[in-house]
């Protein structure tokens, strides 16, 4: 290299001018001054590039071309094949150990062939063919891009004609949001060579997927409950979007930073937003007063339903036992039919006298002293109709006997004497007597 740059030194006071060596005629003095020859250049570089190879310059050679005039110093340098060899083997050597390069971790090497793609490096020490057969541009795919749609940099500087959306209800919303991509793992050579303006093409595509998902929702839908729904849906029509275009871009998420009206009309929405609130409002305290009420009706309903049917069982089991009460009465009846009217008769007064609390005697047909329980009398008037239990039923049985033994006595006594005793009206006539 040193003998290289020795000989293309052009810093060299006497390249161009000989090499001294008094094989050329001395040059007269009024030229010394001037800018050399060609001649003399190009015959100087023969003798240094000869000296390189070890072949010793020609005497007597000058610009005229010397004895045989053919120009002894346009001839080739004759040099060692293996010197020549060497210095061939290190120049291509070197030209193909341009080819190796370094890929970083997350970044790919997009690889072309005289400007065609041919195939794409993944990270760590690689080698290609070298310039200028292969070339190479090496791609990030792990950085994650982003950019904004209505604003730049904070929500103040707003850009309206990106913001500003029409509704489905004829509403115009401002809306702000960013979105965030990266390149897929095999989408460095789309993004490369497929799109001219790939990030532009993102912030278009998310732009147009935006105004279409806003164009189908509502105002209130975009402004309140559907934040969510609206940025998952525009994320995935844009990316429709891009794999169409074939961009190599895969967008990682879309978030919608601020939705509001226009400032034009932000205090009539205010208005009505307020009055909106005052309506739930009314509506869930209706609602709460019903989750009260609704609970006590329907117990009350139950319990009512419930004594309903306990009633009814009720009056079915009383007209039951009525029944079978009555087909034993038939029973006894057709056996003793006298006796069982006496005996019905009997316990029709004992309910009918227990709550009386007079009881008329017919004295005059019979002279027999009566036993009256009076205490029992008073105790069965003190307690009352419901109340009166054994001790009045006693008490008017003992009454009823009483006035039937002295009636009794009285026919036996009649017929004993031999004479007909006159018919006597009891004090109540017996319903069951024919």
């Amino acid at each position: 290299m040193r003998l290289i740059s020795k000989i293309f030194n052009l810093n060299d006071p006497g390249w161009g001018r000989g090499n001294n060596n008094g094989s050329e005629p001395p040059r007269r003095p009024g030229k010394q001054d001037g800018p050399p020859d060609l001649d003399e250049v190009w015959r100087d570089f023969n003798n240094r590039l000869g000296s390189l190879f070890g072949r010793k310059p020609r005497r007597g050679q000058n610009s005229g071309g010397g004895g045989n005039g053919s120009g002894g110093g346009m001839g080739v340098p004759k040099g060692s094949p293996k010197v020549i060899g060497i210095i061939v083997l290190v120049v291509v050597a070197l030209w193909l150990a341009s080819g190796f390069m370094i890929v970083q971790e997350g970044q790919v090497a997009v690889v072309t062939r005289f400007g065609q793609y041919t195939k794409t490096l993944p990270p760590g020490l690689q080698w290609r063919l070298p310039y200028p057969i292969e070339s190479h541009q090496m791609v990030n795919i792990s950085q994650l891009r982003t950019f904004e749609v209505g604003f730049r940099g904070s929500a103040r500087n707003k850009v309206l004609n990106e913001s500003l959306m029409l509704t489905t209800d004829e509403n115009i919303v401002d809306l702000q949001f960013v979105v965030q991509y990266r390149l897929m793992s095999n989408g460095a050579p789309d993004y490369l060579f497929k799109t001219s303006q790939p990030d532009e093409s993102v912030r278009q595509a998310a732009e147009t997927a935006m105004r279409e998902v806003v164009g189908t929702k509502p105002m209130d839908f975009v402004l309140y409950s559907g934040r969510t729904e609206v940025a998952a849906a525009v994320q995935k029509l844009a990316q429709q979007m891009l794999d169409r275009y074939q961009t190599g871009i895969q967008i990682s998420t879309v978030a919608i930073q601020n939705v509001q009206p226009p400032e034009q009309v932000q205090a009539a929405f205010d208005d009505a937003v307020k009055a909106g609130q005052d309506r739930e409002r009314l509506i869930n305290e209706g609602n709460a007063y019903a989750n009260k009420v609704l609970p006590e009706a329907q117990g009350q309903v139950a319990r009512m339903i419930q004594e309903a049917e306990g009633y009814r069982a009720k009056v079915i089991g009383d007209a039951k036992g009525d029944t079978a009460r009555f087909s034993s009465i038939e029973a006894e009846y057709a056996k003793a039919p006298d006796i069982t009217r006496e005996r019905l008769y009997l316990a029709t007064m004992q309910d009918i006298l227990e709550s009386a609390s007079k009881v008329m005697i017919d004295t005059e047909a019979s002279s027999n002293m009566l036993y009256l329980p009076l205490d029992k009398i008073m105790d069965g008037v003190a307690r009352g109709a419901g109340k009166s239990g054994s001790s009045s039923r006693t008490a008017t049985s003992s009454t009823a006997a009483a006035a039937s033994q002295a009636s009794s006595g009285d026919t036996g006594a009649s017929h004993s004497n031999g004479q007909q005793a006159a018919p006597r009206q009891p004090l109540s006539a017996n319903p069951y007597s024919r």
